[in-house]
């Protein structure tokens, strides 16, 4: 896993750039070491993945230097993914990645996983943006940072559900460890 990070890190700093509300697609063979006991890409390596095919987004769209100059990072606050097909040894496959919309806490993208025209997985991911200094990075904060993240799309009702839902299912943590 860490050699394909390090291989889109490379190619995407070298790739045609992207607007930021672009859908960018990132190419993948699935390794031996991606399968599991019943010769199909593990459910775990697809998440691996992700956040390969989300570093490519990331990179491509310039959107690395702007968050590392100023010492902000992504992280996943939550996903959600859906396999349709398996993706079997040696296959080569596609991950598009692009973002969806931004809220008062999160950015969230989508990725759909194709091996030829078959889309074999479609993910969707809750990314907040911290900083190094600690706390979150406010949306207000980030569109001045990349304007195009204020000028972006709302975000779909039902992804604003989910995320809601996430929220609302997590058990409250009060004083002492003891959860509610």
């Amino acid at each position: 896993m860490a050699l394909r990070m390090a291989r889109t890190m490379v190619t995407g700093r070298f790739a045609r750039r992207a607007d930021l509300w672009s859908p960018v697609t990132t190419r993948f063979r699935v390794a031996p070491t991606d399968l599991d006991v019943l010769r199909h890409m593990n459910n775990g390596k697809y998440l691996s993945t992700l956040d390969a095919a989300r570093m490519d987004l990331y990179t491509r769209t310039r959107l690395w230097p702007v968050l590392a100059r100023r010492g902000w990072y992504p992280v996943v606050a939550a996903q959600t993914i859906e396999y349709r097909r398996s993706l079997l040894p040696f296959e080569r496959f596609t991950v598009t990645s692009r973002f969806v919309g931004v809220d008062t806490r999160n950015a969230y993208l989508e990725h759909v996983f194709r091996a030829g025209q078959d889309e074999c997985a479609r993910a969707f991911v809750a990314a907040r943006f911290l900083s190094r200094r600690g706390g979150s990075i406010t949306p207000a904060e980030l569109a001045g940072a990349v304007p195009a993240f204020g000028a972006g799309p709302t975000v779909p009702p039902w992804l604003e559900r989910w995320a809601g839902d996430l929220r609302a299912s997590l058990p409250t943590v009060v004083r002492g460890g003891a959860a509610s």
